[in-house]
């Protein structure tokens, strides 16, 4: 079938701009070797015309499917219920914009394989992925396996994984430098998921930042970054070891959560103990009293991120690992 006479060709939108087929075309596939005056014309024809390009024969030609993935290795309760996550895809939109490249999400399902997201980037229906919140290293590998572009938000623990972080030791080094300051001696942690890089890392520079002061810590007990986990960490916090005088917890969310338990103990932030937490999420501000907490830039990371994968996808050397700075936002509760 051919297509209407009134629907735009590509041979239009050339003859209006008054170049090749062939120059349209690169102009519309995002090409870069198009002189200035001639991607302004073939622009002018496209929006004149109301052309409106075929991805299908684009993907065919290009060997792109113009789509990436931002992969979360997570159930969708535990997407849903964490800012973190939702600023982590608006910050993975914002690093496409202005690309063709469409963004979608993807998120463990119950029943799912372990290979599944592994399969899923192999498939063809996508050209790259930015992975966040891996658990253990065994999806993390597998995709990495699969020779398609791939970014971690996070360090996946794969030699040569391309991937973006922010300054891990130094945000817990400046929670737990301002518990000491604020005079907390007794101080225990609540952890993210040891299963994951990143909880090991935050527990590891916890206890390397108390030993530099003197101190040993009081107990640490995982939390796995939700809310129930954290207050019933709390919970088990206050039954093994009452008088902690400091708390750092390693996530805003897991916070909030143990904000609750001690709160029902009769122990109230910050007069009968001190407590820091990590993210500076929109929960920091949100809670009773106000967290101080170390930044954790969702947006920026993702950003980041985006841009790592672009550059991979057309060819470019990247550099690995990039480490972005953070900072503690001092409030109420230390």
């Amino acid at each position: 079938m051919r297509p209407d006479s009134s629907t735009p060709t590509l041979d239009d939108v050339a003859r209006l701009a008054g170049v090749s087929r062939a120059t349209a075309s690169r102009v519309l596939n995002s090409g870069t070797t198009v002189h200035e005056d001639k991607r302004r014309a073939v622009e002018a024809a496209v929006a004149k015309l109301g052309y409106v390009p075929n991805h299908l024969a684009r993907a065919l030609a290009t060997q792109r499917a113009g789509v990436v993935a931002l992969m979360l290795p997570e159930n969708e309760d535990r997407i849903f219920s964490d800012p973190f996550f939702s600023q982590l895809y608006h910050g993975a939109l914002q690093g496409f914009t202005g690309s063709r490249t469409r963004v979608v999400l993807s998120v463990s399902q119950p029943g799912d394989a372990p290979d599944a997201m592994a399969r899923y980037l192999s498939s063809g229906h996508l050209d790259g992925a930015i992975v966040a919140s891996h658990h253990g290293w065994e999806i993390a590998r597998q995709l990495h396996a699969t020779g398609r572009p791939v970014v971690f938000i996070g360090d996946p623990g794969i030699s040569g994984a391309p991937y973006v972080d922010i300054a891990q030791e130094e945000g817990v080094r400046l929670a737990v430098d301002h518990l000491v300051a604020r005079g907390a001696t007794r101080i225990a942690t609540i952890t993210g998921p040891l299963d994951m890089v990143v909880g090991r890392r935050r527990l590891e520079a916890f206890r390397d930042t108390l030993a530099d002061h003197g101190l040993m810590p009081v107990a640490a007990v995982a939390g796995g970054f939700t809310r129930e986990g954290g207050e019933a960490a709390a919970q088990e916090l206050l039954a093994r070891e009452a008088g902690f005088d400091g708390l750092f917890v390693a996530s805003d969310l897991m916070a909030r959560g143990a904000l609750r338990a001690l709160r029902r103990a009769g122990r109230e932030v910050p007069r009968d103990l001190l407590l820091a937490s990590f993210d500076d999420s929109v929960i920091a501000t949100e809670s009773d009293p106000q967290l101080t907490s170390v930044g954790n830039p969702a947006p920026e990371l993702a950003a980041e991120a985006s841009r790592m994968l672009r550059a991979i996808l057309a060819g470019e050397a990247v550099d690995s690992p990039c480490i972005l700075p953070t900072r503690i936002s001092v409030r109420e509760s230390a």
